[in-house]
């Protein structure tokens, strides 16, 4: 699904001479999810928080109030973001990336904070199964636990201890490197290592949303899922693309909206839309009234539709038909929807970024520039960046030794 999310550019000032080799931990069992009154339906009282994917970051969260207005004022209850899957770093949740997002969840009690978090660094880079492959199984040891427990405890110490996690996302594709295909049985013990971690910091009250592409893609989803103590939302990405020519198509083809359905109930867990709306069919009234109307009988705990080009209907002005469909069923007054200006800073299309990429799209089109008065972009940052982590799934001993010219070698 589509290239999106933010722009992140990384300056590595110093890199770390250490490239020490470690084993790791054993991951464990994880223990069951908190107690929140939600319920396999979706909330407990059975409604449907609605959200946006608007922009990464301290925009995204002004620009919804703009929707609420475009929407004659419904109260938009779900903020959705993604950390960036360069660096373990940044994986970590740098405080002032979430800090913002803090504050707006922190505005209503009744608000909810929808946040991707990816598995592995090096996230898009294209890394071939082979290395996908030793790097779950580096991760099922508990090798990368410590970052996972650093991000929990951020969360928690920034106000925002209920986030909902989107652990990695789409893993029956093929476009991210925490894929589940090159090994689903070291991709679930990863997963349930990185829940035990998060799960051991105090405060928490985390849930976690498996989130595969509809429909088969790569894998299966239903192979990579990790376990019922370990999972409290199913959750799907679904794009208005084939496989699904119809939306019939779409929910009836293999591992497609009904099963989607139906593994949750089995499961008695609830389901969710982190991603969803138009693509490859282009402006589809038909796909946006039968998708709403899907998501009004079957209420998910939230959805939150990914709005900019070429797959929204706020934010672009390429899908006219399907944003009237929209807005009529979403407008919070009675009586028909009344034309309204377009928002005051419109995104034609976000930036390419360095990460996340959802599996099936192409890359969008280079987007114009983010307006101006966004203002500077508070996550343009310089940093220190630790290569441990990724040597230790290549190199087999404990020690590397590096050779400099006219030195002899040197053990790190």
């Amino acid at each position: 699904m589509p290239r999106r999310h933010r722009l992140v550019t990384t300056c590595i000032a110093t890199v770390a001479a250490g490239l020490l080799v470690s084993g790791g931990l054993s991951g464990g069992t994880a223990q069951a999810g908190p107690a929140d009154g939600s319920t396999a339906a979706g909330s407990a009282d059975g409604q449907t928080a609605v959200g946006a994917y608007l922009h990464y970051g301290p925009p995204g969260i002004a620009r919804m109030a703009e929707l609420s207005e475009w929407l004659g004022g419904r109260d938009l209850k779900v903020a959705h973001t993604y950390l960036p899957g360069d660096l373990w770093t940044n994986i970590e949740g740098r405080p002032e990336f979430l800090r913002p997002w803090a504050q707006w969840r922190q505005g209503a009690e009744d608000r909810m904070f929808v946040l991707n978090v990816p598995m592995l660094d090096r996230n898009e880079d294209r890394l071939p199964d082979v290395a996908v492959a030793q790097l779950l199984r580096a991760g099922a040891r508990g090798q990368y636990d410590h970052h996972y427990r650093t991000l929990a405890t951020r969360l928690v110490q920034a106000g925002v201890p209920d986030t909902v996690i989107v652990l990695g996302w789409e893993m029956n594709g093929t476009t991210y490197t925490h894929r589940c295909g090159p090994d689903p049985t070291a991709w679930k013990a990863y997963w349930n290592s990185i829940v035990t971690a998060m799960r051991s910091v105090p405060g928490q009250k985390f849930r976690f949303d498996f989130a595969p592409n509809r429909g088969r893609d790569a894998v299966p989803w239903t192979e990579c899922y990790p376990g019922d103590d370990v999972v409290d939302i199913i959750g799907m990405d679904s794009y208005d693309q084939p496989p699904g020519e119809s939306f019939d198509d779409q929910v009836n083809a293999p591992y497609g909206l009904q099963k989607q359905v139906e593994f949750a109930a089995e499961h008695d867990k609830a389901i969710s839309y982190p991603e969803w709306g138009l693509f490859r069919n282009g402006d589809n009234p038909e796909y946006m009234r039968r998708m709403l109307e899907w998501i009004d009988r079957h209420k998910p705990l939230y959805q939150t539709i990914t709005d900019y080009c070429p797959h929204g209907v706020w934010q672009c002005g390429s899908n006219p038909e399907s944003s009237k469909v929209f807005r009529s069923k979403l407008f919070a007054n009675s009586g028909p929807a009344q034309p309204s200006p377009a928002p005051s800073d419109p995104a034609p299309a976000e930036p390419v970024p360095s990460e996340p990429v959802p599996s099936e799209p192409p890359a969008e089109p280079t987007p114009a520039p983010v307006p101006a008065d966004d203002g500077p972009n508070a996550y343009d940052w310089c940093m220190p960046a630790d290569f441990r982590d990724w040597v230790a799934a290549w190199v087999p001993e404990e020690q590397l030794c590096v050779s400099l010219p006219g030195t002899p070698d040197l053990p790190f």
